[in-house]
């Protein structure tokens, strides 16, 4: 059967790794819809895009198109392209693109833009996708629904170990404020904020690590497929 899994989040909460190792376990596509974003922000840094105009940054998107190839071999676990060239997690994680992202990622434009391509990948097969808005906006129909969150002691040290694994030097204290200005950012713009969807399962990953979450998740799908089993029978 064709499936969603919609996995949400605040930054640094572990979605990312646990949609992938989720795809993974069940043979799903996956995709990071924020990679799409900070790919549009690198964009924005490299052409002097204002990052505060939705109307010109829409424009960079549709002129130098983001693209996405799903491929669980590369290392990001897809492959994505801006403008035609492939874009690394060390280009994609760098400070100056977390900086902006948020931003970028706040205007309608972008967000419609980005939804619509999300969606058309959606419709290749059964996917795991994690991102702000899957649940809610993206993927609103998706069968299962998660809202992961850890507490920001746990945020802050997942973002740091992730960071320094990509070369990028990172600093605790300004990486916690960071955070918190990119939860703030997220939850309170006015189009598609960060707020768990309808019927999503709030999971709290601060004492359970990553195949912990996993476990959880692959529970529901076993939960799930049982039902329509028995509703089928």
């Amino acid at each position: 059967m064709q499936l969603q899994i919609a996995i949400d989040g605040p930054a640094a909460s572990g979605k990312t790794t646990v949609a992938r190792a989720t795809a993974r376990r069940l043979r799903m596509l996956y995709l990071d819809t924020g990679a799409m974003y900070r790919a549009l922000a690198y964009l924005a840094l490299r052409t002097g895009t204002d990052v505060d105009n939705g109307a010109a940054l829409a424009r960079l998107a549709a002129t130098m198109p983001i693209e996405v190839e799903l491929d669980e071999s590369a290392p990001l676990g897809f492959r994505i392209f801006a403008g035609g060239a492939e874009l690394d997690e060390t280009v994609l994680a760098g400070n100056e693109v977390t900086a902006i992202v948020s931003a970028v990622a706040a205007h309608a434009e972008v967000r419609s833009a980005m939804v619509d391509a999300q969606r058309r990948i959606a419709g290749k097969g059964s996917v795991v996708m994690a991102g702000r808005d899957i649940g809610s906006v993206v993927l609103p129909g998706a069968a299962i629904k998660i809202f992961l969150t850890a507490s920001l002691e746990t945020r802050v040290a997942r973002r740091r170990r992730q960071l320094e694994q990509a070369g990028v030097d990172v600093d605790a204290h300004g990486l916690g404020a960071e955070l918190q200005e990119r939860d703030r950012i997220d939850s309170t713009r006015a189009v598609s904020p960060l707020e768990p969807a309808p019927g999503a399962h709030l999971i709290d990953s601060s004492d359970i690590d990553a195949d912990g979450v996993v476990d959880q998740i692959c529970a529901l799908v076993r939960s799930l497929c049982a039902e329509r089993s028995r509703r089928k029978g």
